[in-house]
């Protein structure tokens, strides 16, 4: 069983940065894919980015590739979620996840966090 408590969310002005973070409790961290998610109001949950056990493979979806950095430290169980250039429509409660064999599907993943609200003001 692994606990995952997510940090770092915030209010911020389009172009900004923020750093979400993911803690990992109990459980196997390092054998578990990590991913992240997103789910702006009235609208479903969306895939961000995952990465590999390793870290050696990494995912994004097309909205964010080249603004948001995915990575992960296994000795310190920790994941983290760089997002760069922030855009309105990047507003929304960010979710990390873990375990699963589809880096893509929010419905392979076991574990989830509780969130943490991202909001991009224009």
């Amino acid at each position: 069983q692994v606990q995952l408590v997510e940090s770092g969310g915030g209010l911020v002005q389009a172009g900004g940065s923020l750093r979400l973070s993911c803690a990992a409790s109990g459980g196997s961290f390092s054998s578990y894919l990590m991913g992240w998610f997103r789910q702006a109001p009235g609208k479903e949950r969306e895939f961000v980015a995952a990465i590999s056990r390793s870290g050696g493979s990494t995912y994004y979806a097309d909205s964010v590739k080249g603004r948001f950095t995915i990575s992960r430290v296994n000795a310190r169980r920790m994941g983290a979620l760089q997002m760069n250039s922030l855009r309105p429509e990047d507003t929304a409660v960010y979710y990390c996840a873990a375990n699963s064999n589809d880096p893509y599907s929010s419905g392979k993943y076991g574990y989830w966090g509780q969130g943490t609200q991202v909001t991009v003001s224009s």
